[in-house]
């Protein structure tokens, strides 16, 4: 991981993270995460400014990790690469977007728990065990990198 392009979020997931699958079967997962900074004001209240939404994609057995484990709502701390990603649309127009690709991702644990399991992979790729309400936080199993796939693998997200 290049140190001159590392970003570390911590904020909460604003949805469900979403799971797909391209064309060649790797697993995608997608989710946003609302950056807040919170501060005290004279008064004693406290005034919270939005510093951003960040759209943040993983791959392959952490995709798989992050759609088991994590939910709206949840306070996340996310490290990874910042991307741009450029597109036509419909009508013609240049479009780009800025989203993090995910390197690690756990739980905040500033003012929850969570329990640890790690992740069991049969020879399909798909998730054994966990019970719905943990926390999985397992290690990534796969000799694969973890980073983007080809161009070619993306499928338009």
């Amino acid at each position: 991981m290049a140190s001159d392009n590392v970003v570390t979020l911590v904020g909460n997931i604003t949805d469900d993270p979403e799971l797909r699958f391209t064309p060649s079967g790797a697993p995608v997962a997608n989710f946003t995460v609302a950056v807040n900074r919170r501060s005290r004001n004279q008064d004693g209240t406290w005034n919270d400014k939005l510093d951003g939404f960040f759209r943040c994609n993983c791959w392959r057995d952490m995709a798989e990790n992050v759609a088991e484990s994590l939910q709206k709502g949840n306070r996340v701390v996310v490290v990874g690469r910042l991307q741009q990603r450029s597109w036509e649309d419909q009508d013609g127009n240049k479009r780009s977007a800025f989203e993090v690709q995910v390197d690690e991702v756990g739980p905040s644990l500033r003012w929850s728990t969570a329990k640890i399991e790690k992740s069991q992979r049969s020879g399909g790729g798909q998730a054994t065990g966990g019970q719905s309400g943990s926390s999985d936080w397992g290690s990534n199993n796969s000799p694969a990198p973890v980073g983007a796939p080809q161009q070619s693998d993306e499928g338009g997200w």
